[in-house]
């Protein structure tokens, strides 16, 4: 289990990572890869598996030209340079986020690009048709029902 705190500074890490990426490799996207796993506790076998299958989508995907993992007991981190463009990156970072089978609890992030700059829709809640922005806002599900929810995926995949 983590605190708020941990989980704040780890964000700031992560943010200053991406920075020394991105001046190491000037003209190159960087995806930013995060486990989506609510609660306190980021670290599990359920996050791992999210995190591995995750890692191998984006290298079938990408190719990446340098790539670094981190298992955290803030939650899985990984950090991929491509050769893509930004948006071009963006765009199958949401197509892996959108269609893999557990790509709904991955982030794939790639700083300076957004999804509706791109073009393309928000994330949809795992729990029903509402953004997932709303639901969290207004903490419409449980963390045992989203949980519970992550859970079965897991086993199904």
């Amino acid at each position: 289990m983590i605190s708020l705190q941990e989980l704040l500074d780890s964000r700031d890490k992560r943010a200053a990572r991406q920075g020394e990426l991105l001046h190491q490799f000037p003209g190159r996207a960087l995806l930013c890869l995060t486990v989506q796993l609510p609660g306190p506790e980021k670290r599990n076998a359920m996050s791992l598996k999210i995190a591995s299958a995750a890692v191998d989508a984006i290298d079938n995907a990408f190719k990446p030209v340098f790539k670094e993992l981190k298992d955290l007991e803030t939650g899985f981190e990984g950090y991929f340079i491509v050769e893509d463009t930004p948006f071009e990156a963006k765009v199958k970072a949401v197509e892996i986020e959108e269609t893999h089978p557990l790509g709904r609890l991955m982030d794939i992030d790639v700083p300076g690009t957004d999804r509706a700059a791109a073009g393309l829709p928000p994330r949809k809640c795992l729990l029903c048709d509402n953004e997932v922005r709303y639901c969290m806002r207004a903490r419409t599900h449980s963390v045992k029902e989203l949980l519970d929810r992550i859970e079965s995926l897991c086993e199904a995949y």
